[in-house]
C-alpha cells in the first residue's frame, strides 16, 4: 500500500478523504496543522501529500516550501476552496505539483494523484547509492547489476535509508516507517531484518549502524 499524508484542519472533510484513501488501497494519514505535517513527513516520508492551504498557523503555501527546503522529493497536491489564479500560482510557486480546488469529486482527486505518481516515477523512481539501485515502482533491487531478492519488508527498510533526504534514521523511525504507526511487536525484528538485509547485499556493507543514534546509508554526506 502507498503511504499517502492528508494535512487538512477540517476534521470531517479529512476523514471523507481518509476514508476514499484507505478503500483504494492507500496507506493513510491524516493530521490536522503544517507543524504536524512536516513531523510526520520527517518521521516516515510518504509517497504523496494532499495539503490543504488554509491551515491555522503556518499556511499551506509555507508548509510546501518548508516541506521543499527540507528535501522532500514527493508529489505534493495542494487544496483550498480559494481557486483565484493567484492562488494557483502561488501554489505552485510553493513547490506544490498540482492545485485542485473544493468541492472537487473524489474521483478526479484519485485521478490527479495517478497522474502525480507516473510523472515522479518517471525521473524519480530509483534510489541509488553507489553500486546499489532500488526501483520503487517495480519493487526490483540489484547490486553491481545484479538481482537481489528480497522480502517486501526488507525492500521497504532499504529504501527508507535511501530515499533523500539521506540522513540518520533512528530505531523509532525505522520501526514507523517499515512496520507502521500501530506496531507493538518486539524491536528486535529490526535488528534481525538489518541482519538479514546485510546478508544479501554483501560487502562492501551500505548500511551503517551508529550506536546509540540509528542508522545510514554508506555514502551520505554525514558518513
Amino acid at each position: 500500500m502507498e503511504p499517502v499524508l492528508i494535512v487538512e484542519d477540517d476534521a470531517n472533510f479529512a476523514d471523507y478523504l481518509r476514508r476514499g484513501l484507505t478503500y483504494e488501497g492507500y496507506k493513510v494519514r491524516a493530521v490536522a496543522s503544517a507543524e504536524e505535517g512536516m513531523a510526520a513527513v520527517r518521521l516516515a516520508e510518504p509517497r504523496a501529500v494532499i495539503l490543504d492551504i488554509m491551515l491555522p498557523g503556518i499556511d499551506g503555501f509555507a508548509a510546501c516550501r518548508a516541506l521543499r527546503q527540507a528535501g522532500y522529493a514527493g508529489p505534493v497536491l495542494m487544496l483550498t476552496a480559494r481557486d483565484g489564479i493567484g492562488d494557483r500560482v502561488a501554489g505552485l510557486d510553493s513547490g506544490a505539483d498540482d492545485y485542485l480546488p473544493k468541492p472537487f469529486e473524489f474521483d478526479e482527486l484519485l485521478a490527479r494523484l495517478r497522474a502525480l505518481r507516473r510523472r515522479c516515477s518517471n525521473g524519480n523512481g530509483v534510489l541509488t547509492a553507489g553500486d546499489l539501485a532500488l526501483d520503487e515502482e517495480r519493487l526490483a533491487a540489484c547490486r553491481a547489476g545484479r538481482p537481489l531478492s528480497l522480502t517486501r519488508t526488507e525492500f521497504a527498510l532499504l529504501a527508507a535509508l535511501l530515499r533523500p533526504p539521506r540522513a540518520v534514521r533512528s530505531r523509532d523511525e525505522l520501526l514507523t516507517v517499515v512496520w507502521g504507526h500501530d506496531y507493538a511487536g518486539e524491536d528486535k525484528v529490526l535488528d534481525v531484518t538489518i541482519s538479514r538485509l546485510r546478508a544479501k547485499l554483501g560487502q562492501p556493507d551500505p548500511i551503517r549502524t551508529l550506536h546509540g543514534v540509528g542508522y545510514l546509508a554508506a555514502g551520505t554526506p554525514t558518513d
